[in-house]
């Protein structure tokens, strides 16, 4: 029983400690880095147990804001290839191991 909220601990403290959230790719202008980066921690806070409904939310938020044809992936241990309009793709971690990546193509 003591190792079971010991662990609890531990991953709370992993939580914790990874919940910013950390770029690995882009090619954005800063202030639409900022705007897609804050909106994809709102969702993914949001809808923390359906990956489906942030990017649902990611995507259309992104369409209305930026024009159409965003593309949203969110999930863990996924690769990608993608082609992309320059300037417009973002790939990035947050929660520690959630990955995601927010795309236009038209």
């Amino acid at each position: 029983m003591a190792d079971t909220g010991e662990s609890k601990k531990e991953e709370a403290d992993y939580k914790r400690l990874h919940s910013f959230p950390l770029i690995r790719h882009t090619d954005m202008p800063e202030e639409m880095r900022v705007e897609t980066m804050e909106l994809c921690v709102t969702a993914c806070e949001k809808f923390a147990t359906n990956n489906e409904s942030a990017a649902k939310m990611i995507k259309e938020s992104m369409d209305k804001k930026f024009g159409s044809s965003w593309h949203v992936v969110i999930g863990e241990g996924f690769g990608f290839e993608v082609t992309h309009e320059v300037k417009n793709l973002l790939y990035m971690f947050f929660g520690g191991s959630l990955a995601v990546c927010v795309w236009k193509c038209s």
